[in-house]
């Protein structure tokens, strides 16, 4: 009898260390939700000690005997605190971070994590299924730090906190006047009508073959860049999820922080043909310019994007026998 072995080689995927003189740290996400980050933050940590849990992320055996435990709350906006463990007593305070719980998400890879391990901040890069790059904060790094793996396929929650949350200026418009560009906008919106909202497999053939029936049908096109919907990531290393977005809110809900009134939005701020679209929800301090903003409307926001991985969350990938 013969037994064949299969040899899996599993790798994680790129890994780059920053020190802590080099990592940001977290007074400026802090600030968004209190002036007085000297009391306020030891007392709110101090107080969710009573009515901690423990995340697991992708780790199904969490225990408060590993060398670092991540203490989190059941609440949509709360902290995330990692303490440095000896013999499952707490020996070390080490990090702690405002959080948002997101219900939506996109299948993506990570690409590459930036990290400081002293700190156990992680910004991922990650890469959706439709091709797009984005980047976020890793609110169960300390959890999943060590079960990532590269090429994998995970469900990705994504959240954030909004620093600043505007409605998009409307008046900003620009014409397209080429005459090629109005008959390709034109062709594909009238095929996929005419094929009950359904990109046939043949559209650029169609698309070719199309006449205009009329002259209107040729006009210039407005389109209105207080309508779209954009992503733009942070450019210095480590602070990527630092980003600017512009997208339509779908919900829209209150809640509480620590006493503080808090609004959750539900933003679509990337929404491609033939892509799931992006939603992110967005945790925003309540006030008469905010309270202002409707499910509809566009706004604009400067964010800290953040993202979770869940072991509940993954499809289970079948594999041949």
């Amino acid at each position: 009898m013969s037994i064949n072995y299969q040899y899996k080689n599993v790798q994680s995927p790129t890994k780059l260390t920053l020190s802590d003189e080099q990592t940001a740290g977290h007074a400026d996400h802090w600030r968004i939700l209190t002036d007085d980050i000297s009391n306020d933050v030891p007392e709110w940590l101090q107080q969710m000690i009573t009515q901690a849990s423990m995340p697991k992320g992708l780790n199904g055996n969490v225990s408060a005997k590993d060398s670092c435990l991540l203490l989190s709350e059941n609440q949509p906006c709360h902290i995330n605190q990692v303490l440095a463990m000896n013999n499952g007593k707490p020996e070390r305070f080490i990090n702690a971070y405002p959080c948002v719980d997101g219900p939506y998400g996109l299948t993506c890879t990570i690409e590459r994590l930036v990290v400081n391990d002293n700190s156990h901040d992680a910004v991922l890069r990650l890469r959706s299924a439709d091709g797009s790059t984005i980047y976020a904060f890793d609110q169960l790094y300390t959890a999943n730090r060590h079960l990532y793996q590269q090429n994998t396929p995970y469900f990705v929650n994504f959240s954030g906190w909004a620093y600043e949350i505007t409605p998009s200026a409307q008046d900003e418009v620009i014409v397209v006047e080429d005459q090629e560009a109005i008959r390709y906008n034109r062709a594909y919106n009238d095929i996929v009508a005419a094929n009950d909202g359904q990109v046939p497999e043949d559209i650029q053939q169609q698309i070719a073959d199309w006449q205009p029936e009329t002259e209107e049908q040729m006009a210039p096109v407005e389109i209105n860049l207080g309508h779209m919907c954009a992503y733009l990531f942070g450019d210095t290393l480590g602070q990527e999820d630092e980003a600017w977005c512009q997208g339509q809110v779908l919900g829209k809900q209150e809640t509480s922080f620590n006493g503080k009134p808090i609004i959750l939005f539900d933003l679509v701020i990337l929404r491609e043909q033939d892509a799931d679209p992006f939603v992110v929800r967005i945790g925003a301090l309540s006030n008469s310019d905010t309270q202002k903003i409707e499910v509809q409307d566009y706004v604009q926001a400067n964010i800290w994007l953040q993202a979770a991985i869940y072991k509940e969350n993954q499809v289970p990938v079948s594999r041949a026998g």
